[in-house]
C-alpha cells in the first residue's frame, strides 16, 4: 500500500486500482476509510482509481493532533497526494461528505483541478442543509416496498428528535434492499473513525459564503449526481449545490440510492467515463 507524508508528518494511504489516467477518489462517512467504494461499479476498468483514507482510519495514521480531522485542515492532505502523484492538474472524485472536502480543495486550488465528479455529494459546506420534511418526501417514494412501514416510523421518530437509530432506516439508502446491499452495510462496520467523523464539520470548518462565491468563478469541468431516492443527499439539494457552479453538469440516477455503484453500476460508469471523455 503507498503512502505519503501530510503537511503536519502525518503518513497517509491511498489504494490503487485499474489503469489508464489517474482518478483520485474521496470517500465520506465522513471520515471513514475507502474500501466501502469498492471499484465504484466496475469504475477502474477505464480509469486508474486513488483512493485515499482520509487520516485515522484504513491504512493511514493516526495524527498526533485531533483537531487536525477538520474538513478544511485535510484540504493539506489532499494537496499532499497530489503531489505525490506528481500531477499538475488531478481529475477529482468525492462521494458523500468527501465532496465537502473536494469543494473546499477546488475553492482553494482552483488551478490543481482539472475535473470535478461528484457523486451524491453532501452539501454542508455550501451551507445547503435539506429539512426533514425534504427527507421524508423520498422517503415515501418507496411506500411499496415490504420494510417501508418500520423503517418509516423509525425515521420520523429521528426526524422529530425522539431517537437516533439509524439502523431501521437503512434500507433508505439503497435503490434495492437485497443481499448485497445488506452485506454493503454489514462491511462498513467499525470503518468510521467516529472521534474523527465528530471533528470533521465542526464549528471553523465550513465558511459557506466564501466557498459559494470561489465556486461561481470555478472554471473546471463539473459532474454531479444524485440518486433519485437517496435519502442522505436528496436530489433538490444536490441540484442546488450544482447550481452553484458556472456551467456544472446534473443528473438524476432513476431509481438510485446513497451507493449507486451498487444499484445501477453500468449507468453510474457510464455517466462518469462519457463525462471524463
Amino acid at each position: 500500500m503507498p503512502t505519503f507524508s501530510a503537511p503536519d508528518g502525518t503518513v497517509l494511504a491511498y489504494h490503487e486500482s485499474g489503469g489508464g489516467s489517474p482518478l483520485v477518489c474521496l470517500p465520506g462517512g465522513p471520515m471513514q476509510h475507502s474500501g466501502y467504494l469498492g471499484d465504484l461499479g466496475g469504475l477502474s476498468a477505464h480509469r486508474r482509481l486513488i483512493m485515499m483514507d482520509p487520516r485515522g482510519t484504513g491504512g493511514s495514521a493516526t495524527p498526533a493532533d485531533a483537531a487536525s480531522y477538520r474538513c478544511d485542515r485535510l484540504v493539506g492532505d489532499l494537496e499532499a497526494l497530489r503531489a505525490q502523484l506528481g500531477l499538475d492538474r488531478m481529475d477529482l472524485l468525492a462521494h458523500c461528505a468527501g465532496a465537502n472536502l473536494a469543494l473546499l480543495y477546488a475553492a482553494r486550488h482552483p488551478g490543481r483541478v482539472r475535473s470535478l465528479v461528484l457523486v451524491t455529494p453532501s452539501t454542508f459546506a455550501a451551507g445547503i442543509f435539506p429539512a426533514g420534511p425534504a427527507r421524508m418526501e423520498i422517503a415515501r417514494l418507496r411506500a411499496d416496498e415490504p420494510w417501508f412501514g418500520p423503517a418509516f416510523d423509525a425515521l420520523e421518530s429521528i426526524v422529530a428528535g425522539r431517537d437516533t437509530d439509524r439502523d431501521a432506516i437503512q434500507p433508505f439508502f439503497y435503490g434495492r434492499w437485497d443481499a448485497a446491499a445488506r452485506a454493503h452495510v454489514a462491511a462498513q462496520d467499525g470503518s468510521r473513525n467516529e472521534e474523527a467523523a465528530a471533528v470533521y464539520g465542526s464549528e471553523g470548518a465550513y465558511d459557506p459564503e466564501a466557498t459559494r462565491a470561489a465556486l461561481a468563478t470555478f472554471g473546471a469541468p463539473t459532474l454531479v449526481l444524485a440518486g433519485e431516492v437517496d435519502l442522505n443527499s436528496i436530489p433538490g439539494a444536490v441540484a442546488e449545490l450544482a447550481g452553484l457552479f458556472p456551467a456544472a453538469e446534473f443528473a438524476v440516477l432513476p431509481g438510485a440510492g446513497h451507493f449507486p455503484w451498487l444499484d445501477d453500476a453500468d449507468r453510474l460508469v457510464t455517466a462518469i467515463t462519457t463525462f471524463l471523455g
